[in-house]
């Protein structure tokens, strides 16, 4: 028997040996730079002749690797690769199934910085923000193989004399996976075996920003001894490979993280039945949102301060769960503002592969300029406090930013910016906080810092978000202990890493027998 799940716990680079260690996987990294990858379809790699460059967002000059792109060809073959999969794959017990995910962990435990160390070259994570994705990687493996075996076991129904009756779950069939590129191993992860302990099999299409971390973690299960065809490698470009995998009539369900915009896309052209299809397709989407921490005049005002500042420059706030507004109470509100400008400021922006740095550069030119579009629009909606500038020319770097004054309807106080700005709000009064958290279209997470009772349960019955959190940050959800996943349009509200999650995957049978 499998011991009980625990957290895999973060590194400690102040301890000089983890610190040589991960400047040793660094340089592997560095060895490697510019290899080619491509498609994996039933465990042949393929070749096509079409290729995209994966470059280093803190050094635009440098090709962490090159890769082969798909096309619809391709990607009709790793549909039928998958179904052909699945009728073996769908007959291995889940005890099985889940030694496949324990295996796959223990690799990744020993490889650990290896795999962080391509975060911080491919998408420009810090050391520790790396560090903690690799960890909840391996949470993630750990924590599905133990709910796999859990969901196998005889499940309690009422009894009744005279007849034996038993529920037991079954996979679904071909799943399309597309993981988002700023937790590209996480996630990418995460989505991958919970889809596949379950029974079912996978079209793999990652993230165009990250293809060569999801390259490493299919060669990871094939390490792990799973067998071809249960995951299919497709990298390639979301419109028009994407879309054939979402609309194919033998696509079973779609786990898709991303933004609203193509989550909203996903959902509609997956609810249209094509020739051919026997089943209502299954949406599984997390995508986006526009999280506020609310801070009462009764609290540690530091705490909350440091609260907002990790939260909002984290990954260069390039998280779902982010703090994109500070929503401050106006007998505190200048001394948090104040605060929290002055802890921006001395965040440290720069090369990630340095131990020092704090913030690295965002994805790509495309969130680069839309972030600096953000921020020029809240310079007219509100007070530029800190920041706003553009950081080493190398990269994708912008310096973390703090807008005060800005009201409930802004733009940057409703729509997602996905970068390093956290946008600052008065509020009268606890239960106006409140109203103007809950006045987006999103619901991820949200936190609260107070002392009072009265406004924490007010908050606890009132603030509508999927995570919410008490004198705490927003961000950094564990596996097995925030359960993640938000309302409205933030998404299905999946509970990724919770005792829910794999009933996403599967479906229920009851077979009754009269003894």
């Amino acid at each position: 028997m499998m011991e009980a799940f625990r957290n895999e716990p973060f590194t400690d680079f102040s301890v000089v040996s983890h610190k040589q260690a991960f400047l040793a996987a660094l340089s592997g990294v560095q060895a490697e730079l510019g290899r080619e990858y491509g498609p994996i379809i039933g465990g042949r790699k393929v070749t096509t002749g079409h290729k995209s460059n994966s470059v280093n967002p803190a050094d635009t000059e440098q090709i962490v690797g090159v890769v082969e792109q798909a096309d619809q060809e391709l990607a009709e073959q790793a549909i039928l690769a998958a179904a052909g999969a699945f009728e073996t794959w769908k007959q291995v017990t889940p005890a099985a199934r889940a030694r496949y995910l324990y295996k796959a962990a223990a690799i990744l435990r020993r490889r650990k910085h290896e795999f962080s160390a391509w975060m911080v070259v491919e998408a420009g994570k810090s050391w520790v923000e790396a560090d903690v994705d690799t960890a909840e990687a391996i949470d993630f493996m750990e924590y599905y193989g133990r709910e796999a075996e859990r969901l196998a076991e005889r499940q309690p129904l009422v009894r009744i004399t005279g007849e034996d009756n038993e529920l037991v779950y079954i996979p679904l069939g071909v799943g399309v996976v597309i993981p988002p590129w700023n937790f590209p191993l996480a996630i990418l992860a995460g989505m991958t075996t919970s889809a596949i302990v379950c029974g079912n099999t996978v079209v793999l299409k990652p993230a165009s920003a990250a293809p060569v971390i999801a390259s490493k973690f299919m060669e990871l299960l094939t390490e792990a001894g799973l067998p071809a065809g249960v995951v299919n490698y497709l990298p390639g470009p979301g419109g028009e490979v994407g879309d054939y995998l979402v609309d194919h009539p033998l696509t079973r369900f779609i786990s898709f993280t991303g933004s609203r915009e193509v989550g909203l896309r996903i959902n509609e052209r997956a609810a249209k039945a094509n020739a051919g299809q026997r089943w209502i397709k299954r949406v599984i989407a997390e995508m986006g949102g526009k999280d506020t921490i609310v801070v009462d005049s009764d609290c540690d005002l530091d705490q909350a301060a440091e609260a907002i500042t990790l939260s909002a420059f984290g990954f260069s706030g390039q998280k779902c769960s982010a703090c994109s507004r500070a929503i401050v109470l106006e007998e505190v509100y200048d001394v948090v503002l104040e605060k929290v400008a002055a802890r921006a400021s001395q965040l440290t922006l720069g090369q990630p592969v340095e131990a020092s740095t704090y913030m690295g550069p965002v994805i790509d030119d495309k969130a680069f300029a839309k972030i600096l579009s953000y921020i020029e629009i809240g310079r007219s909606e509100g007070r530029l406090v800190t920041g706003g500038e553009k950081g080493d020319p190398r990269g994708y770097f912008i310096e973390p930013t703090v807008i005060a004054d800005v009201t409930p309807t802004a733009r940057v106080a409703q729509e997602e910016i996905f970068g390093p700005v956290v946008a600052f709000l008065k509020a009268r009064s606890f239960e106006e906080a409140i109203e103007y958290a809950n006045n987006t279209e999103y619901g991820l997470t949200g936190a609260v810092f107070s002392r009072n009772r009265m406004h924490l349960e007010l908050a606890r019955e009132r603030f509508h978000v999927g995570n919410l959190y008490f004198n705490r940050k927003c961000t950094g959800a564990l596996v097995g202990v925030h359960p993640f996943g938000g309302f409205n349009m933030s998404g299905t509200d999946s509970k990724a890493g919770g005792r829910d999650y794999l009933l996403l995957f599967s479906q229920a049978k009851v077979v009754s027998e009269r003894l």
